[in-house]
C-alpha cells in the first residue's frame, strides 16, 4: 500500500449545529453541501470536505442500513487548520474582528510563516495559516 496522497475530509463535533453554520458558512463563507436535522452539517473546502457533526447524534449506530457508517465522536476542543496567503490572512483577521470574534494568537513561526487563531461557537480551535508552514505552495487559488 502506498500513503495516502491527501486528507479528504475532517471532522469537527458541535453540540449546536446552527451556530456552526453560522460560523463555517456566514462568516467563513464556506458552501454548505448538506445538513441533516440535528445530526450534521457538510461544507465544502477547496477540494476537501468539513464535516461538523454533533457529539450526541454520532454516537448512535446509523438507522440507514444502506449507509452503514459506524458509531463515532469526540468531546472537547478540537482543531482545524485552512490555508490562507500572507493577504488573505489580514483580510481574516479584520472579519473575524468585525464579526466579534478574538484573535486568540497571531503570530510567525520559527520557519516565518504565520498563523492566526480563533474559536468556533463550540470551542474548536480554528486556524488560519500559510501553507508554507508545511513546505506547501503560498499561493492562493486566486493567485494562481
Amino acid at each position: 500500500m502506498r500513503a495516502p496522497r491527501r486528507v479528504l475530509e475532517t471532522a469537527l463535533y458541535a453540540d449546536d449545529l446552527d451556530a456552526a453554520e453560522g460560523f463555517f458558512g456566514g462568516i467563513l463563507h464556506l458552501e454548505k453541501i448538506t445538513r441533516v436535522g440535528n445530526r450534521h452539517v457538510f461544507f465544502r473546502c477547496g477540494e476537501g470536505v468539513l464535516l461538523i457533526f454533533n457529539p450526541e447524534e454520532t454516537v448512535n449506530p446509523a438507522s440507514n442500513p444502506d449507509m452503514p457508517v459506524p458509531p463515532h465522536g469526540s468531546r472537547g476542543a478540537g482543531h482545524v487548520c485552512f490555508g490562507a496567503s500572507a493577504a488573505e490572512l489580514d483580510d481574516i483577521r479584520r472579519s473575524m474582528i468585525a464579526a466579534g470574534i478574538a484573535i486568540e494568537a497571531d503570530f510567525h513561526w520559527p520557519g516565518g510563516a504565520r498563523s492566526i487563531y480563533v474559536r468556533d461557537p463550540a470551542g474548536n480551535s480554528i486556524e488560519f495559516a500559510e501553507p508554507a508552514l508545511w513546505g506547501f505552495d503560498d499561493a492562493s487559488e486566486d493567485e494562481r
